[in-house]
Formats: structure tokens, C-alpha cells, sequence
């Protein structure tokens, strides 16, 4: 008999078995999809707005600012991209603005407890089913937390993962997605809430330094609600799968790290600081953001022409390398409302079209710079136009304090009805809106 038939004879049990455990382990430790199944933006009463000469009027008689100052914040609100619709939180309407704890703790209230009770309404959410909260509001960090606050008006679980990010400045939305992300990867089945905003009550500037009165026209109430999961069971009623989240984080160098800074002037005032450098800041570490986001998303003839340019500039046979045409890669593109600047600098670095920065400009314009959130109100403009389509990639560009270049690729894996009700609903038909004027920063 032959010695090797046994081996034979076991082979398909053993290739059977190397079949179960591979499918099992695929199965059982593959990367989990995370979906945002839904997300809900703060839209201010009308009562609460801030028209730019109410705006203009209310800083002048508040007595605070001498002539020069006041000169600069209405220049830089003229030429801010920013319209009367935009609002600030009613404790800022009062004359002089009330900056108290009470005022900020009010104003957080009333953007966060608004729409998070409009996504649990909406989707029928139980808050006990929440299973990780993740706030970011920059400048305002109570104790308790505003998680902490969260989970009590809301009476969620005493064993909810519970995180308050503070101090990350405007990129923060996606640093929280980016946090939810990895506690995905160990905690399966779980439901998350992200929570952005940043107050703006607490934080007027009150002396006469240039660099940070820029902060006291730009800055708008506003806030957002995301609500994500990795269960299988949510993907049916999902709007996007996360693709890809790109972290930059430049600090290391001193120019950056600067940019945006709160600090304290020769009067004691305490304020946050913009640069001048800043816009060639944010266009440095988005170009390192895209060096590494590039080779994900986009298609090989695009990478290839920028491997073929960069090789002849090195060879003095060009001046400039090759930008790629992101278009190929991205449907929609959402670059932080963070002032004109910005998004003309992002519009012009990756050679957009007007049309690629609408619901930046938009979004700048009706409700100012509200900070992390803007993101969401512009991904909601681009719902509301019904521009959003099955299948369709958007690329959200954040920008924050550090310097931080973070940004998100999500594809729509549902049907968008631009008839549901949004933080743009009422107004949609409104926009765009064609303004005109140079950057705020240039002053």
C-alpha cells in the first residue's frame, strides 16, 4: 500500500478546514464600516440674528472698542463673506454682552439639547442606546463636561463611553469622527453621538490688538449632531459609509504653530489671536494632508501625472508639479467656513471651480463661522439642493488651532430626499448668493 495515500486522503478535510477558519476570521476581525446614519444642524430663531449694521451698531454703543478698533471690525465684517442672517446666542444681543458661565452654559443648551433631540426624534433614537459620546467645543470646557450634560438632560446609560475634547480649535469635528473610529474598532454593534459647536459668549475680545478682533466678526452660534454605528443592521437606513480620515498635525514648526493662538494682550485681555500667515499655514499642511490622502482616492492616470511632473521639475524641465485634478476622485467637496481666506486659498490651491466651493460660500455667509460644525452645514446645503447623489464622494476639508489639517471622505450610500427638513430648508431657494469684497485677513 501506499505510505503517502493517508496524507492524500486528509487533504480535503484539511483544505475544507483552512476554508471555515479563513471565512471565520474574515468575518469575525475585518475592518467594520462605519455609517453616519444621520446628522442634524442648529438653526437660530430669526430673533437671534446679527445683521451686519446691527452688528456694527451694537459694538459701538456697547462702549467697549475706542474708534480705531471699531474702524477694523467693520472693515473686516464688510469684507467677511458673512450676511445678515448669521446669528449670536441672545446673551450677546444684551448691551454690554454678558461673557458669564451662566451665559455660555446657556448658549450650549440651547444649540446642543435642540439638535440632539431633533436626530432622536427623527430616527426614534432611545438615548439609553447610545453607547459612546464625544463632544469638541474648543474654548469653553465646564465642569461637569458637556458630555456630562448630555447624558443627564438626556438620561443616558451609566456605562456610556463618554469623551469632551477641548482646545482642538475648528478642525475638531473630525478628530471626534476620528476618535469614534477607533473605539469602533474595539467596541462592536455600538451606536455613537458626536456633538459640535463652540460657544460664543464666553469669548469676545475686548481690547485693541488687530490679530484678535478679527475672531470677534467671524465667529457665529451654531452646532451639529452626527450619529454613527458599525452594526450591519443600521447600513440599510444609513446616508454615508466613511471611506478614509486623513490627520495633519504641523505644530512642530513655529509659524503654525502660532496662527491661531489664545493668548493674552499688554491690557489683560484674553483673545484669540489670527496670523497673517495663516491662510499659506492651512495650505501647507493640507498639501501634506494630501500627499498621504492622494494615493487612496485618486485614479492611477492622475497619480501618474504628478509622479511625471514632480520627476521634471527635480530635473529643471518645470516650474510647478502637477495638481491633480481632485474632481476625479470627489462629487462634492465641503472646506471649512472658516473665513474667505480659507476658501479661497483651499479653492485655489486644488484649482476648483466656483461651483466646487458653493456650499462653503454659502455656508460662510448665511451662518458665519461656527467653527467644527460648519462642515455639516454645508454637507446639509448640498442635501437641500439636492445635489447629493447615490453612489456620489465628498471630501470635508477641516481646519484648526495647532495647526491641524484633518479631513474625511465619505460616499453616499442612500437615496438623499432634499425635501426632508434641514438647518437650510426654509432659505435654500435663497442661495447662492453672489457677494463680493477681498479677505478679512488682508487687513
Amino acid at each position: 500500500m501506499d505510505s503517502s495515500s493517508p496524507f492524500i486522503n486528509i487533504l480535503p478535510q484539511v483544505a475544507s478546514a483552512c476554508v471555515i477558519i479563513a471565512v471565520f476570521s474574515y468575518y469575525f476581525f475585518r475592518p467594520k464600516c462605519i455609517y453616519l446614519i444621520d446628522f442634524s444642524c442648529y438653526q437660530p430663531p430669526d430673533f437671534l440674528r446679527a445683521p451686519v449694521s446691527n452688528f456694527i451698531e451694537h459694538l459701538t454703543i456697547s462702549g467697549v472698542f475706542d474708534k480705531e478698533s471699531l474702524d477694523l471690525q467693520q472693515k473686516i465684517l464688510e469684507r467677511s463673506g458673512i450676511g445678515d442672517d448669521a446669528s449670536v446666542p441672545v446673551t450677546v444681543h444684551e448691551i454690554p454682552p454678558n461673557s458669564s458661565l451662566s451665559a455660555a452654559r446657556e448658549e450650549t443648551h440651547e444649540i446642543l439639547f435642540n439638535v440632539v433631540e431633533d436626530l432622536f426624534l427623527k430616527h426614534k433614537i432611545d438615548p439609553k442606546s447610545i453607547d459612546i459620546l464625544v463632544s469638541n467645543c474648543s474654548l469653553f470646557c465646564p465642569s461637569p463636561s458637556i458630555t456630562s450634560i448630555i447624558i443627564n438632560r438626556f438620561g443616558m446609560r451609566s456605562n456610556i463611553k463618554s469623551f469632551s475634547l477641548s482646545g482642538m480649535g475648528c478642525s475638531a469635528g473630525l478628530l471626534s469622527i476620528n476618535l469614534v473610529k477607533d473605539l469602533m474598532k474595539i467596541h462592536g454593534d455600538s451606536l455613537a453621538l458626536v456633538l459640535s459647536m463652540e460657544a460664543v459668549s464666553p469669548n469676545g475680545y475686548r481690547g485693541k490688538c488687530k490679530s484678535m478682533l478679527i475672531a470677534n466678526t467671524i465667529f457665529r452660534m451654531g452646532g451639529a449632531a452626527i450619529l454613527l454605528s458599525n452594526r450591519e443592521q443600521d447600513k440599510r437606513k444609513a446616508k454615508y459609509k466613511l471611506q478614509h480620515l486623513v490627520r495633519t498635525h504641523v505644530g512642530s514648526d513655529n509659524e503654525s504653530y502660532e496662527s491661531v493662538m489664545q493668548q493674552i494682550d499688554e491690557e489683560g485681555n484674553v483673545g484669540v489671536a489670527l496670523s497673517k500667515q495663516l491662510v499659506k499655514v492651512a495650505s501647507k499642511a493640507l498639501k501634506i494632508n494630501v500627499v498621504e490622502l492622494g494615493p487612496r482616492v485618486l485614479p492611477y492616470s492622475e497619480q501618474l501625472k504628478y509622479i511625471i511632473s514632480f520627476i521634471k521639475r527635480k530635473w529643471g524641465m518645470q516650474k510647478e508639479v502637477y495638481t491633480p485634478n481632485f474632481k476625479k476622485a470627489f462629487e462634492h467637496f465641503c472646506i471649512h467656513a472658516g473665513g474667505r481666506a480659507i476658501i479661497e486659498g483651499v479653492e485655489k490651491h486644488l484649482k476648483l471651480d466656483k461651483e466646487d466651493v458653493e456650499a462653503s460660500r454659502s455656508t460662510l455667509y448665511r451662518y458665519g463661522n461656527t467653527s467644527s460644525s460648519s462642515l455639516w452645514y454645508e454637507l446639509q446645503y448640498l442635501e437641500a439642493k439636492g445635489r447629493m447623489k447615490k453612489g456620489d464622494r465628498v471630501w470635508q476639508i477641516g481646519f484648526g488651532s495647532g495647526f491641524k489639517a484633518n479631513t474625511a471622505v465619505w460616499k453616499c450610500i442612500s437615496e438623499i430626499d432634499s425635501k426632508d427638513r434641514n438647518a437650510w430648508s426654509d432659505r435654500i431657494h435663497l442661495y447662492p448668493v453672489c457677494g463680493d469684497g477681498s479677505s478679512a485677513l488682508e487687513t
